[in-house]
């Protein structure tokens, strides 16, 4: 018996052929199915593999590994943009002085080039050393700043903390901050471990008597703003460390009740500087306390959106003092605009997220309280600082981390940010990445 294809037209086939060509034409599709199958398999199970590869989105906030290298990225972008802003806020003081205008911006090059040697040195230090020698670095910070009563040691805008050695400026205090990031972590873990076997409230004497010991010598050489640097180092140290609320509470209240009793109450220009920034500063206001904050705000007002252009202040043209320094952020403010302005601020914020995010996931408790304290330091003094150029706070004479001029804190910070990249890696995701390169 004969078929004919009539739809199609083709050559008459058997019943048994065409039989024969659909089960293979079924088995051809159960192969395809089978296939499609798997690969949907491996294609599911590919994301997970490249999780820590690949870019995920809003998700990559969350990924440690992500904020270990934003953090790296971060320290490097400011370092290099305070760098072109030294030498654009600096280079008419410089030649009024008689000196050429690149003159402090190679300094603060060649003390960025220290400071990146010794993050790099920071770096390869293990986590575990810097708990064994954690009391050593105390012991060093605070015979650093016992020098400045010595006379190796000098006073500058009131505050005798510096010293001087073979025609070198240093700021003992910047030592003595790494150094409390570095010890307090250590004595606080082991005072916690002696509290849980009954020693109670005196098993912290460790850690309270280096506390109050470096708090008491920057508090001796009137240092203000570097004392609340300390303060907020201590307070967060003793909080994440799993201090006794009640007893916290207590110390916090007492201690800044003791810095505003010493620093502000006892001190007359400081008084008339607090009273200044809270609504005593008018814009008539051209001599005394508020030249500073006054000109401060010309220039953060002078640069609305988008900035005057770089190397075009007109308030570095000796109107703001301390425009390399202490103020800088209002010459980016003015030259680069609130643009300019509001990425340096996200830069830090993504400085502390990062610290803070690794700090929240690693298993070691040391370097979860190192980079929560180190995060403290350099996130506090940055908006410390940006909240005095605004006129929130009163002139206390503190840096912007990584993009003031100065040789003592840029390579302190650096350092410190070195340490932070050590203590990151203590993180399993982290320390399987580092090591796979």
């Amino acid at each position: 018996m004969r078929i004919i294809d009539r739809d199609n037209g083709r050559k008459p086939r058997s019943a048994s052929s065409r039989d024969q060509q659909r089960n293979n034409q079924s088995l051809v599709d159960v192969s395809r199915g089978q296939k499609q199958r798997v690969r949907g398999k491996r294609s599911n199970s590919l994301p997970s593999k490249q999780a820590h590869t690949s870019y995920q989105g809003i998700r990559a906030l969350l990924n440690p590994l992500w904020c270990y290298y934003g953090f790296i990225t971060a320290i490097a972008a400011l370092t290099v943009f305070g760098l072109m802003m030294v030498f654009s806020s600096s280079a008419v003081d410089m030649v009024a002085q008689g000196n050429s205008p690149w003159s402090q911006a190679i300094r603060q090059c060649i003390y960025c080039l220290v400071g990146f040697v010794m993050a790099g040195i920071a770096v390869f230090i293990p986590a575990a050393l810097y708990r064994k020698f954690s009391t050593f670095f105390l012991w060093f910070g605070l015979f650093m700043q016992l020098l400045t009563f010595t006379p190796l040691g000098r006073s500058a805008g009131g505050n005798s903390g510096w010293i001087f050695i073979g025609g070198i400026s240093l700021q003992p205090a910047e030592i003595l901050k790494l150094a409390l990031c570095i010890w307090l972590p250590a004595m606080l873990i082991e005072s916690q471990q002696a509290q849980k076997i009954g020693e109670g409230l005196k098993a912290y004497w460790k850690p309270a008597l280096g506390f109050m010991a470096a708090f008491g010598l920057i508090m001796m050489g009137k240092d203000l703003g570097t004392d609340m640097i300390i303060v907020i180092i201590g307070l967060v140290a003793f909080f994440v460390s799993g201090f006794p609320l009640k007893w916290f509470l207590t110390a916090a209240v007492l201690g800044l009740s003791g810095i505003v009793g010493f620093f502000v109450v006892g001190s007359g220009n400081r008084m008339q500087r607090i009273l200044a920034a809270y609504g005593q500063c008018s814009s008539d206001d051209l001599q005394g306390v508020c030249y500073q904050s006054v000109h401060g705000l010309y220039a953060m007002a002078s640069g609305r959106l988008t900035g005057v252009g770089l190397g075009n202040s007109r308030e570095k043209w000796n109107y703001l003092p301390e425009a390399h320094n202490d103020f800088i952020f209002a010459v980016i403010g003015e030259e680069m605009g609130f643009i300019g302005a509001a990425l340096v601020v996200l830069a830090f914020l993504a400085v502390g997220w990062c610290m803070l995010r690794v700090a929240l996931t690693t298993p070691d408790h040391y370097a979860r309280i190192v980079l929560i304290c180190l995060a403290s330091w350099i996130v506090g003094q940055a908006l410390i600082n940006i909240c005095v150029v605004l006129g929130l706070l009163p002139v206390i004479g503190l840096p912007l981390p990584f993009v003031s001029a100065g040789g003592t804190a840029l390579v302190l910070c650096l350092t410190a940010a070195g340490v932070a990249v050590q203590m990151m890696r203590t993180h399993p995701d982290i320390q399987a990445a580092v090591s796979s390169h």
